[in-house]
């Protein structure tokens, strides 16, 4: 099983709805792309730099964030389903999705689809995190339910 680590809030933003049904993050930005398409587990990084404190608390205060975020952990599933080039798709996405990413140009959105917490009560399993896209060891695989 593979992995994406964010940094929070974005890791938890991507199971969050909004009241259209509409995930409140439901693209990836990124500075390189892959040709990986399928599930990977969602990884909250441990780390959590100001700007993202400041950025969580403003979302915060908007509604649109839980006050308490996991960190350090495994957190859902969600699929890649493929990349497109940002300056392709920066205007036909939300102001609320702009915001959740660096739209910058010759940057890659990661579509992601089909984005499944762990459960609804905020259970995750701690685990280390990597760069890139990532191997899951096989005995956090195992509780998390799959195989390995």
């Amino acid at each position: 099983m593979k992995a994406l680590s964010l940094i929070q809030p974005w890791a938890s933003a991507i199971f969050i709805k909004l009241p259209n049904g509409a995930p409140l993050k439901g693209i990836e930005t990124r500075s390189w792309q892959t040709s990986f398409k399928g599930r990977v587990a969602i990884h909250a990084s441990k780390g959590f730099p100001k700007y993202a404190k400041e950025f969580a608390e403003t979302e915060r205060a908007l509604g649109r964030l839980p006050v308490k975020l996991p960190f350090g952990a495994i957190i859902g599933f969600v699929t890649i389903m493929g990349m497109r080039l940002t300056q392709d798709i920066v205007e036909s996405i939300s102001p609320v999705e702009r915001l959740y990413g660096d739209y910058s140009p010759g940057r890659f959105a990661w579509m992601l689809y089909d984005a499944v917490p762990l459960s609804p009560a905020g259970k995750v399993v701690e685990c280390r995190g990597s760069l890139g896209l990532w191997r899951v060891p096989d005995r956090i695989v195992k509780e998390l339910g799959g195989d390995t």
